[in-house]
């Protein structure tokens, strides 16, 4: 099984031409009835030895993390647990105090122990392997470690190991803010050496995370409706990263270079962070909120979010929430009566629903994408033949 990205570094090592790459496109779009670009291919695992790789990265940097712990334990040794009747608050004071610090020190060592493990062994089955699945866990631990790794520092830093006093909600969050920066810059480090796709929708979200935690530390703790707030930051981040997701889509519309593939985990990040404040918001994991008013709204939003999705050939927004409507048509088939059959209606109508527009999607897509204006044609990825690599 050849992906994608084989036929390109095929082509780009000289292997194949251009044009044999362009047939075979041509010839599978031919056999699957369905254009190249509208298959959204990513390339996840390649043979079994993939999960068999991945397996061991995991066990590994989970062992260096267990290790990294260990030094965090040897570094500051925890108390005897004082006992719940004999036990001083000093000694309470004490043992609490150590076994914080523990905590943070686990994230400084273990974190950057994780980071540095992630990116040795990125060395062998990204640079040189180029091993799909590996590489995405490798990736996402790096910089998860230099998250961690720079949050622990920053606390131990700015308490000196003493941990009875509270650094407040503000303070935290910048701290949180200057981890995401550092767990930004890795991820841009990263790509230079590795130019793994995901790692742009990592760095990504380690700057939105920076962004929102810094507003979030501006507006200080304490603020009205600080829920709301959140979640409509988190939307208006998860609408910059969509806009980031079309500038690398507009980029290669049929969909032939690696900046398809990044355009897919920036779209596949930015759906939730779009779809989840629009439906919290209506309140529909809120029972009390829940009304037949806002379930007939979910319905609404999805079917937008579908015609977007045709639209830009897409299906992360679909996917992402899936979840609520299903929520919100339970409860529609629960208040108008059919109780016994709830689940098995909602079932039926979600199930036929997206069979019948995956079996369907490139007609429907054509018919959408050709109705709109030639300017915004233009920065959609093509549609019909023109999709099918000549």
């Amino acid at each position: 099984m050849y992906s994608e990205q084989d036929l390109r570094d095929a082509v780009a090592g000289g292997a194949i031409t251009e044009d044999a790459a362009q047939s075979l496109r041509a010839h599978v779009a031919q056999m699957r009835q369905m254009p190249i670009t509208d298959e959204e291919n990513f390339r996840l695992i390649n043979s079994f030895n993939d999960i068999f790789v991945a397996i061991g990265v995991v066990i590994m940097l989970l062992a260096v993390g267990a290790i990294g712990q260990a030094i965090a334990g040897a570094v500051v040794p925890l108390p005897d647990y004082p006992g719940f009747v004999e036990a001083t608050e000093e000694q309470w004071r004490a043992y609490q105090n150590a076994d914080e610090s523990r905590v943070f020190l686990t994230f400084v060592f273990g974190g950057g122990m994780v980071a540095a493990t992630a990116w040795i062994l990125a060395e062998f089955f990204t640079k040189r392997r180029r091993m799909a699945l590996p590489s995405i866990i490798l990736l996402l631990a790096f910089v998860g470690g230099l998250f961690f790794a720079v949050f622990g520092g920053a606390v131990m830093a700015l308490t000196g190991g003493d941990m009875s006093g509270d650094p407040g909600e503000r303070t935290i969050a910048i701290i949180a803010a200057l981890g995401a920066l550092t767990a930004a810059g890795g991820a841009f480090l990263h790509w230079k050496r590795f130019m793994v796709p995901i790692t742009i929708a990592a760095g990504a979200a380690a700057l939105a995370g920076t962004v929102i935690a810094l507003l979030l530390a501006a507006i200080g703790p304490g603020t009205d409706n600080a829920e709301t707030v959140l979640w409509s930051l988190v939307f208006v981040a998860g609408l910059a990263v969509f806009a980031f997701a079309m500038r690398w889509d507009i980029s290669d519309r049929e969909r032939k270079t690696r900046r398809a593939d990044v355009a897919f985990w920036l779209h596949l990040l930015a759906a939730p962070m779009i779809a989840h404040p629009i439906f919290a918001l209506i309140g529909v994991m809120d029972n009390d909120m829940l009304g037949v008013g806002s379930a007939i709204g979910v319905l609404a939003v999805y079917v937008v979010f579908g015609l977007v999705a045709l639209a830009i050939d897409r299906r992360a927004l679909l996917v992402s929430a899936l979840i609520y409507v299903l929520i919100a048509l339970t409860f529609l088939f629960d208040r108008f009566g059919a109780v016994e059959l709830t689940f098995a209606l909602t079932a039926l109508v979600i199930g036929s629903a997206l069979l019948t527009l995956s079996a369907f999607w490139t007609t429907i897509r054509e018919k959408l994408v050709l109705a709109l204006p030639g300017d915004v044609q233009a920065r959609l990825p093509v549609v019909g033949p023109l999709a099918q690599p000549a």
